[in-house]
């Protein structure tokens, strides 16, 4: 189980005394036990890769400020931080297999133009899962249906 993986990875960070890797860890099980006190609920693996990939949306959407403001410090450890996230994730698809399965999907629920964006994006997003971001899944939606 992932919950398992992540106390194994923070006890491991901390013998090597791995800062980042054991605080992005750290942020990930706060995460975790916020969503179980506040929903009363045991988090399963498919949660926790949803709270993994919306962790590293939060830190790309961050790195962009840290760009405009030429906060190089800042860039190298967020950098970091989303290459510790991202080794829980699932192999991120490419470009040319995104662009398969969300053919498959436009194929299979019959959208035929923009208007129907909706529809694809929600079974687009249900079969992807975590092996894309949501940016990336509505580009190629748009750009498949425009």
């Amino acid at each position: 189980m992932l919950k398992e993986k992540l106390m194994e990875d923070l006890k491991k960070s901390m013998r090597e005394k791995n800062e980042v890797r054991k605080n992005t860890v750290q942020m990930i099980r706060a995460a975790i036990l916020q969503i179980e006190k506040d929903k009363g609920i045991e988090v399963q693996d498919e949660k926790i890769l949803e709270i993994i990939a919306k962790e590293v949306k939060i830190k790309k959407d961050a790195l962009v400020d840290f760009e405009k403001a030429q906060r190089q410090d800042l860039i190298k450890q967020t950098n970091e931080e989303i290459s510790v996230l991202q080794e829980y994730l699932p192999k991120q698809l490419s470009k040319e297999e995104l662009n398969e399965k969300i053919a498959q999907v436009i194929a299979r629920v019959g959208a035929t133009s923009i208007k129907d964006m909706g529809i694809v994006m929600k079974e687009a997003k249900q079969e992807i899962g975590t092996a894309a971001d949501g940016k990336s899944i509505n580009e190629v939606v748009k750009e498949l249906l425009g």
